[in-house]
C-alpha cells in the first residue's frame, strides 16, 4: 500500500494525462497499467478520481493528525528555551534530598554529638556495631519530584524535603555493620516490632553474640525508636552487660548503615518484577 502511494505521487502530470487519454479512448485499465508498468490499482484510482473530480492531480493527504495543538507547540518551545536559560544560569533539575523534620533542640543535640565524636579514631569507631531497621517497598517510586538547583547545593536547606520514615507498606528488615564485620540481614515477618519482639529477634540472637565475641570494649548503637527504648530492652542490655552508645534523636543520616540501605534500595529499584 505504501509503495503504491509512493508511485502515485511520483507520476508526473504528463504521464497522468497520457494514462487518462488512453482510458478515454476506450482502453481497459489492465492494458494501460501493463503498458506503463504500474499497478492495476494505481490506474484504477487515477481513472476513478478523474471521473469524480474531473482532474488527475493527486491531492495531498494530511497524514496522521497532529498530537499537539498550536498552543501546545508554543508551550513546548517556551519550555525548551526556559530549560536552556536555566542551564546557562547554572541550574539543573535534580531530585531533592529528603530528611526527617528537625526542631532546634534536635539540631543542637546532633551538633553536640558530632563535636564529641569528631576526633574519634578507627580503633574507637571499630568497636561500634551500627544497627538500624529499614523498610523497602516492592513497587517503584511514582511520586518523583524534581527541583531546580545549582551544582554543589544538594544539601542546602532550601533543596531538602522533610519526610518521616517508615511511611507506607513494604518489607521491614534489620541489620548491623562494623569495621570488618556485619550481621545477617534479618527480615521481620508481618506485624509490628515491639519491645519483646526486638529482644527475642534482634538483641538475643545477634547483638549478644557480638558482645560475647568482642568483650567489654563492645559498643552497641541503635536509635531511639520506641521498641528500642522499652523496659524489656533496657533490662536485657543491662543483664548482658552491653554498653549502648548515646545517640541523638532523629539522626538516621549520622548512621553509616544508611549507605547500605541506599545500596540495597537502588538494587531493588533496578529489578524488573514479573506480574503476578
Amino acid at each position: 500500500m505504501a509503495n503504491n502511494q509512493s508511485v502515485r505521487r511520483h507520476l508526473d502530470a504528463f504521464t497522468r494525462g497520457r494514462i487518462i487519454g488512453k482510458l478515454e479512448e476506450g482502453r481497459s485499465v489492465t492494458s494501460v497499467a501493463a503498458e506503463f508498468g504500474i499497478a492495476h490499482s494505481i490506474v484504477s484510482r487515477l481513472w476513478r478520481q478523474f471521473q469524480t473530480t474531473g482532474t488527475a492531480i493527486w491531492g495531498f493527504s494530511s497524514g496522521r493528525p497532529r498530537g499537539t495543538t498550536p498552543a501546545d507547540d508554543r508551550y513546548i518551545v517556551l519550555q525548551a528555551r526556559r530549560y536552556r536559560r536555566l542551564h546557562g544560569g547554572g541550574l539543573f533539575a535534580r531530585r531533592p534530598v529528603r530528611c526527617v523534620p528537625l526542631t532546634p533542640a534536635h539540631r543542637r543535640r546532633r551538633s553536640l554529638w558530632c563535636r564529641e565524636h569528631r576526633n574519634w579514631r578507627d580503633n574507637e569507631w571499630g568497636r561500634v556495631l551500627f544497627t538500624d531497621e529499614s523498610r523497602f517497598s516492592l513497587s517503584s517510586d511514582s511520586h518523583r519530584i524534581l527541583i531546580w538547583r545549582e551544582r554543589g547545593s544538594r544539601n542546602h536547606p532550601s533543596n531538602i524535603i522533610e519526610r518521616d520514615r517508615y511511611g507506607g507498606r513494604g518489607v521491614l528488615v534489620w541489620g548491623g555493620i562494623m569495621l570488618g564485620s556485619r550481621t545477617d540481614l534479618h527480615i521481620f515477618n508481618a506485624g509490628s516490632v515491639y519491645g519483646t519482639r526486638y529482644c527475642n529477634e534482634i538483641l538475643l540472637p545477634y547483638v549478644r553474640l557480638f558482645r560475647g565475641a568482642m568483650g567489654l570494649q563492645f559498643l552497641f548503637m541503635d536509635d531511639n525508636a520506641p521498641c528500642h527504648r522499652t523496659v524489656a530492652a533496657e533490662q536485657l542490655l543491662e543483664s548482658e552487660d552491653i554498653e549502648r552508645m548515646d545517640w541523638p534523636a532523629r539522626s538516621p543520616d549520622l548512621n553509616p548503615i544508611e549507605h547500605v540501605w541506599d545500596f540495597l534500595g537502588r538494587r531493588l529499584a533496578a529489578r524488573t518484577l514479573l506480574p503476578v
